[in-house]
């Protein structure tokens, strides 16, 4: 399926570090690893729940320091959501019969013939303890196929053929990111476009002033469910709206997990490398500085108004609702779920 708008990595560690190594990473543990799950009961309906897209944001724009014709729009709303991939360590997946494949199923639909160069370069080097299908592929016509006037990677055995299946040696997840990961390169310079934005959604329109002046407008956002057409109501469950995606996944607030970092991170800094590539390093900079005014703004609120009520409003002691926080409404419910 291919939507409908348009990344340090190092050696795997040792077990002791997987947890946190496999969340960053979107790869599932390799044979005989395991990871800390959070149970089902982290949101109040299991893994299913959802909370609704139609909520309200916060957006901000400001000019691209390295192209004067060009202007920022960005949802601080989802940018700072502590949202995180939970691949192999609780996903379960848009196929409910298929929980193991992520969001991988349905196989991706490269951008142009650029994208389909680069994955090419690295499907070229790799082997077959790497990538479960690469015998398959060689005898069995290659690695991408056509969809109408669209290329995309093939499907076997019911998901992308890069698709390391669970009992792999070198673990279950994407061949592409793993090995990414192992040559200690960005996932994004390996993986075809589609994969490494989402749920990143870049899009663009030209704006036209009164005084006739133009300028490009770049928006970076949420990838909804909404976003993949009338075929996104066909998901079983979709991350981005669901608070066990915003959750953490993985439980890494114990040492033995290795690293020190929360899951609560926000997005802007856990996907960093890939908004770096969607707006450029001044672009990034920018952003960032923004998000970071924005996450304080929240807490002064929290701090001075009380808990967080419903549709992310802070509740002052009377019950009166205050401005909105503008929380992201998965982030707003996971948090919940944590504290009862």
């Amino acid at each position: 399926m291919l939507p409908t708008g348009t990344t340090s990595a190092g050696e795997p560690p040792g077990l002791r570090a997987w947890s946190l190594w496999a969340l960053d990473r979107h790869v599932s543990p390799p044979a005989g690893r395991t990871v800390t799950r959070v149970s089902d009961a982290s949101t109040p309906d299991g893994p299913g729940t959802e909370t609704t897209g139609d909520a309200g944001r916060t957006w901000v724009e400001f000019d691209d320091p390295a192209d004067a014709a060009q202007r920022f729009r960005c949802d601080l709303t989802w940018l700072t959501s502590t949202y995180r991939c939970i691949f192999g360590c609780g996903c379960p997946g848009i196929d409910a019969d298929r929980p193991d494949d992520g969001c991988c199923t349905l196989g991706a639909h490269f951008t142009d013939e650029d994208d389909v160069t680069r994955v090419a370069a690295v499907v070229d080097d790799l082997g077959d303890d790497e990538w479960q299908y690469r015998s398959w592929s060689g005898e069995s016509g290659g690695w991408s196929e056509p969809e109408g006037d669209e290329v995309k990677t093939r499907v076997v055995d019911g998901a992308c053929v890069f698709l390391n299946r669970p009992g792999f040696p070198a673990g279950a997840g994407c061949a592409l990111h793993q090995a990414a990961v192992v040559r200690g390169v960005e996932p994004l310079t390996a993986k075809p476009d589609v994969c490494w934005q989402l749920p990143l959604r870049r899009t663009y329109r030209t704006v036209t002033e009164n005084d006739g002046t133009s300028y490009l407008e770049t928006s970076i956002g949420e990838y909804r469910r909404r976003d993949w057409g009338p075929g996104g109501h066909d998901f079983d469950w979709y991350c981005t709206s669901s608070p066990l995606a915003h959750a953490g996944g993985v439980d890494v607030t114990d040492g033995a997990a290795g690293g020190g970092r929360s899951g609560s991170e926000p997005l802007f800094r856990s996907s960093e490398a890939e908004l770096r590539e969607l707006m450029g390093d001044q672009g990034y900079a920018e952003l960032a500085a923004r998000c970071e005014v924005h996450l304080a703004a929240v807490a002064a609120l929290v701090s001075s108004a009380g808990p967080i009520g419903p549709a992310g409003l802070a509740v002052a002691p009377g019950g009166r609702a205050l401005l909105p926080l503008l929380v992201h409404p998965a982030t707003l419910a996971a948090r919940g779920a944590s504290a009862s």
